[in-house]
């Protein structure tokens, strides 16, 4: 014969397990959140991303934030952090591209304004790093920018950027070149300069 239990008390027992299993539950729940979000940190943590620049490549810098290419045009378009405000700048690759630089500068400095009383010759500086297996032919010119997505397409708007600063290089190798344009307002170019530059140095 089973002893006799007050109701009151088989439901005290109920709660008190019920109420150790909910416990247990949220503990439990908690630690998967917990270790779900660290997963989701690790798998959002950018992989390092080997850029590849004609026959040429060398893996871009942790503060660049890769990026689907906004055209066909582009193998690789990056984001560079601005800070303090200020946009982002970007880094964009184009392969198979036109290898002079006598033809490309004049038509690049030709988007941009300067200021009154100077000259584009004056907002800019052109020169040649040297690299293992090319060159690379460089423009910087800082301004006001005249900024169309597709330069050759009148339908694609222009904007105004004033203080901008664009970085064109032209990697030459032997049977390729590849165009790289690095953009952005003037501080925070400058602030992400000598990466772009090591990464260029770094291309073999």
């Amino acid at each position: 014969m089973m002893p006799e239990v007050n109701a009151m008390g088989w439901v005290g027992v109920v709660f008190r397990l019920g109420g150790c299993a909910s416990v247990l539950g949220w503990v439990l729940m908690i630690e998967a959140i917990g270790t779900g979000a660290e997963a989701t940190s690790e798998d959002s943590a950018q992989k390092p991303v080997v850029v590849k620049v004609g026959k040429l490549s060398a893996v871009a810098p942790e503060a660049w934030k890769n990026e689907k290419p906004s055209n066909r045009l582009r193998s690789y378009q990056f984001r560079l952090p601005g800070g303090s405000g200020l946009p982002d700048a970007e880094i964009a690759i184009y392969p198979e591209s036109h290898p002079s630089p006598e033809k490309n500068f004049p038509r690049w400095q030709a988007q941009f304004v300067p200021p009154e009383g100077k000259t584009l010759s004056d907002i800019s500086r052109v020169g040649v790093w040297e690299l293992p297996a090319a060159k690379a032919h460089y423009l910087d010119i800082q301004g006001t920018w005249k900024y169309r997505e597709r330069p050759k397409d009148p339908s694609s708007k222009e904007m105004i950027l004033e203080n901008y600063r664009a970085i064109w290089v032209i990697v030459v190798e032997k049977d390729e070149a590849t165009h790289i344009r690095f953009s952005g307002p003037a501080p925070v170019v400058e602030k992400h300069y000598k990466s772009f530059e090591q990464w260029i140095k770094a291309l073999k």
